[in-house]
């Protein structure tokens, strides 16, 4: 970054000071050297201020009365009283007798107006010298307006809070390279006041799930984030070890068997906000560690489902967006309209032309997915309901840009999904599509236990086949549970990362993690 130099000017006799960006271009070497040069002059800074018994580590609190939010708002009400705010020091105009500064809070930022008058010359000669960009300070002093208009808070009193030990970036060219945003997200939030923004909406949004879902009559509940078994789903999951039981534990894939033995114990309408990890690859719609709501209800089906999907969409987007209309990358997204709905056999002869129907055998579906040169992973052993799925992903997925459920699903990839009653090759399971994404999944529960047991069988086999070495089990006492008795349920998973990018426009779900995964620097 540029190396920041001071600059002096005359300003109606009174010397001025401003920090001013020098047009220079350093190397990687000149710019360690020129930062490492800058915290020394602020630690040397902070030695001083500890000899003269001004230690700024030790306060332990301060009496803030507003932010600086409250007071831009509610400046006529407060116009003439006394305040006190406290922030970040994040500007800094020094004259000889008077200065004037901004400070960042919670809030926002507001001027502060320091004369050597009021605060005294003591004080004022240190705000001078000891006070660098970055400190956080506390204020006393009467709200005002100065003769440009600008809302401000005239100080009486100015003290140092907490002595910033390292310059923050140049405001020219700000806190910009990726790698360094996500790695030093305090900073990030420091410098750049839409990311602060972003994460105060993630935090909006996940409050009106919660609100809608509380609304619905549904009941938050907590299952293990640690488990004792690796189920057979397709999600590699983390590996730990619990010392004092002796034992290998995993970290959860899902909360939904858990959630639906809530179910089988009466209560009928649960969720879980649930953190959810796997030992997969990350991209810009995929970390290992990100966060998932799951909602089960009984007596509803996956129609039911739908059908709380766009309620819910609909009225958070309304909620925290202002419309149910918003811009994502560029896109127009409407939740307001009612949600298309395709199967997936219809999907796949709309956006590819290939028919399920005329399908007699599965050698006719792996050669009409020969015809159309698309991959299919379980090659010779490909069944229809293998090959539909394939031809899904590659001619499908990436056209459903507006709000999509595609629903009946073949069983071969909906392990914990009902079986159609009149087509029991497909299932009851929907999942919903928005710019080619998919954000959702959801089904009518599978609630035959002996037919989950044999499809649990089928899906252990499976990942021991691909994965030799894995301990894949099959989850006996979610099977136990069924046997009790599942009512009919309809079920919702969906990621809340992937809404957050929708509803911030953000390109990538490291955008709205505080702190996403990162590869260690060496």
């Amino acid at each position: 970054m540029p190396r920041r130099q001071l600059v002096h000017t005359q300003n109606k006799g009174d010397k001025v000071i401003i920090m001013a960006d020098i047009n220079i271009t350093p190397t990687g070497a000149e710019e360690a050297e020129a930062l490492a040069e800058q915290a020394q002059i602020r630690r040397e800074k902070l030695n001083k201020l500890t000899e003269e018994g001004k230690n700024p580590f030790v306060k332990v609190k301060y009496g803030v009365t507003c932010g600086s939010g409250e007071i831009l708002k509610n400046f006529e009400e407060l116009e003439g009283k006394e305040v006190s705010v406290a922030g970040r020091l994040m500007s800094r105009r020094i004259m000889g007798k008077a200065s004037f500064s901004h400070i960042q809070d919670g809030e926002g930022q507001i001027q502060i107006y320091v004369r050597r008058d009021d605060v005294g010359e003591e004080d004022y000669a240190s705000f001078k010298k000891d006070y660098d960009i970055g400190d956080i300070i506390g204020v006393k002093g009467f709200v005002f307006k100065t003769q440009t208009g600008e809302i401000s808070v005239h100080c009486s009193h100015i003290e140092m809070l907490t002595k910033c030990l390292l310059p923050l970036p140049e405001k020219q060219h700000g806190l910009k390279d990726p790698d360094t945003r996500y790695r030093q997200r305090d900073l990030d939030l420091i410098v750049n006041p839409e990311v602060k923004n972003t994460f105060i909406k993630r935090s909006q949004i996940i409050k009106e799930l919660r609100a809608f879902l509380d609304g619905r009559g549904f009941l938050e509940v907590d299952t293990p984030v640690l488990t004792t078994l690796e189920i057979g789903a397709a999600a590699r999951p983390f590996k730990t070890r619990h010392n004092a039981l002796d034992i290998d534990m995993y970290l959860r894939i899902e909360t939904e068997l858990y959630l639906k033995r809530c179910i089988v114990g009466g209560l009928e309408r649960v969720y879980e906000v649930g953190r959810i990890f796997r030992n997969e690859g990350m991209d810009a719609f995929h970390n290992p560690e990100f966060t998932t709501i799951e909602v089960y209800q009984s007596y509803a089906d996956y129609f039911d489902m739908m059908q709380l999907v766009e309620d819910m969409y609909r009225t958070v987007a309304r909620k925290v967006c202002g419309t149910d209309k918003i811009t994502y990358q560029g896109t127009e997204i409407d939740f307001g309209s009612p949600f298309a709905r395709l199967t997936m056999k219809e999907a796949v002869k709309k956006y590819c032309g290939a028919d399920y129907d005329t399908w007699k055998s599965d050698e006719d579906a792996r050669e009409c997915a020969k015809a159309l040169h698309a991959e299919v992973k379980e090659g010779e052993a490909a069944t229809k309901g293998h090959v539909l799925i394939a031809l899904f992903d590659e001619f499908v997925e990436e056209n459903l840009t507006q709000p999509t459920f595609i629903y009946d699903y073949p069983v071969e990839n909906s392990p914990l999904a009902k079986r159609k009653e009149d087509d029991p090759a497909f299932t009851q399971r929907f999942e919903y599509f928005i710019c080619g994404h998919e954000f959702g999944n959801a089904f009518s529960e599978l609630n035959d236990p002996i037919d989950q047991k044999q499809r649990f069988v089928k899906q252990v086999e499976e990942k021991r086949r691909q994965e030799p070495g894995c301990n894949a089990q099959v989850d006996e006492e979610f099977i136990t549970a069924l046997e009790y008795g599942l009512p009919p349920t309809g079920g919702l998973g969906f990621g809340v990362d992937r809404l957050v990018m929708l509803l911030t426009d953000s390109a990538t779900i490291r955008d709205v993690l505080l702190f996403p995964t990162m590869k260690p620097k060496k």
